[in-house]
């Protein structure tokens, strides 16, 4: 057979319509039809001028984000690179050969003067989840939570020591009234609030006024990037970040989601997003998995509250090694005392002495039992010879969690967080450009995590109807 030489062949001319040249089966098909992109206009068409030029189609804008993300290019100008030479693009897009494709900075420009201070990105979220929900999709009965940190756009090195605020927590004055009915029933005095009050001068009425003062803490503070809080946890790099608080469905749907510095911790930012989700799946919620950083009291107590069962791991007591541990004191529920059963045959007991205002009931020993305990070395190294031990009010409803460890739903359940939401850390870090950011700004980077979240619904909506 004679041997054909068409190699540089190059100067064809395609005669098709774009319908014709992307294939049924394109991913880009599916994305399509999951949802009605017209939805868009309604959106934003408040952020519009009814006069002046034509402006970029705001759908073909998202379009192109959507691009961005579910095929994981890093930037603006590849995207934009792309759909200049990709049919399917171009199709999803509704853009034929013959216009060119909106410039990399037509995204940044329309954001700065449009979208920065609209909510069009929840709003996209929002709508995504509500089409999934729709379709029957979204399995509400047990939830999944956990926070990832996302590396911030800078130096770790560049730093400056400053003095804020400590964030006042959202359940503070419950506490401080259980707080104050306890110390009542054990016969103390009731603590006032914590409250240091310093005048100002407010320049509308020329006046001075009095003003909460909260307690400060010294951090420090991104020069590059302020909004960002510097993360170091375990074998991680240090380094600047935000952390997004994550709750998803065992399909791997995220169904709510906050960004915080990344020197928030978990069960901190878990109450920025916790009372949301629990009101607005109010009665749909049955269990709620956690890891082990989310085991604190206010946690526990505000879980089960809710009518759920929270679901977590064994989380080891962090005592000084070589010392002994909380659980070998024994706690007496009906004398409201600890029961120390180190000395053979003897019976020793820490009773209480007073409630301090971080909620902990404190338990001492008598200094004279201690003094000649030959385990005093592995019980405590104060100088008077005394062990305390502290018991939050609020112990009760962790204790009630760890029960659950014990349960077949435990064992059945738990084990499936490594397959939803460690899943969908996995995937949006490696393929939806969660690893990094270069946006600077808590309000920039919530919004991209927005749109990340919402097309990774999308994404997995399309799999799973199509």
């Amino acid at each position: 057979m004679a041997m054909t030489m068409n190699y540089c062949f190059r100067e064809g001319i395609i005669y098709a319509s774009l319908e014709a040249l992307v294939p049924e089966t394109h991913f880009v098909r599916k994305l399509d039809r999951c949802i009605d992109w017209r939805f868009i206009y309604s959106r934003v068409a408040h952020l519009y001028s009814p006069a002046g030029r034509p402006s970029i189609d705001p759908v073909i804008l998202f379009k192109m984000l959507c691009i961005n993300i579910v095929f994981g290019f890093n930037s603006m100008r590849r995207t934009c690179r792309e759909c200049d030479m990709n049919v399917a693009y171009r199709w999803f897009l509704g853009i034929p050969f013959e216009e060119k494709i909106p410039d990399y900075s037509t995204w940044s420009q329309n954001y700065i003067r449009r979208y920065g201070d609209s909510d069009i990105f929840s709003q996209i979220f929002e709508y995504i989840l509500c089409r999934i929900q729709e379709q029957g999709l979204l399995d509400l009965t047990t939830l999944f939570g956990d926070s990832t940190h996302q590396k911030a756009s800078a130096n770790k090195n560049k730093y400056e020591d400053v003095e804020v605020e400590v964030v006042r927590k959202i359940y503070e004055d419950e506490l401080l009234e259980e707080i104050n009915a306890d110390r009542e029933a054990h016969g103390k005095k009731p603590l006032k609030e914590a409250r240091d009050t310093e005048y100002q001068f407010d320049e509308e009425t020329g006046e001075e006024i009095e003003v909460e003062v909260r307690p400060t803490k010294h951090i420090k503070q991104s020069r590059t990037d302020p909004e960002s809080g510097l993360f170091h946890k375990g074998e991680k790099e240090r380094c600047f970040a935000y952390s997004h608080q994550t709750f998803c469905d065992r399909h791997g749907f995220v169904v709510r989601f906050k960004t915080v510095p990344g020197n928030v911790h978990d069960s901190v930012s878990f109450f920025d997003v916790y009372p949301v989700l629990s009101e607005k799946f109010k009665g749909k919620i049955q269990n709620l998995v956690l890891d082990a950083g989310y085991v604190t009291p206010a946690i526990c107590r505000a879980v089960l509250q809710a009518g759920q069962k929270l679901y977590v791991p064994y989380k080891r007591p962090m005592t000084k090694k070589g010392f002994f541990r909380k659980y070998d004191y024994v706690y007496d529920e009906a004398y409201d005392c600890y029961i120390c059963l180190q000395i053979k045959l003897q019976i020793k007991l820490l009773e209480y002495v007073t409630t301090n205002r971080n909620g902990y009931r404190e338990y001492k020993s008598d200094p004279k039992d201690c003094k000649s305990c030959p385990f005093l070395s592995r019980c405590t190294q104060s100088g008077n010879h005394q062990k305390t031990v502290t018991r939050h009010i609020w112990e009760a409803y962790k204790e009630e969690v760890n029960e659950l460890r014990y349960t077949p739903e435990w064992k059945e359940i738990y084990p499936q967080r490594k397959e939803t939401i460690e899943r969908v850390f996995a995937d949006s870090k490696e393929q939806h450009n969660l690893r990094y950011t270069r946006l600077r700004g808590l309000m920039k980077n919530e919004h991209q995590v927005s749109l990340i979240f919402a097309f990774h619904n999308l994404k997995r909506m399309a799999r799973w109807t199509q």
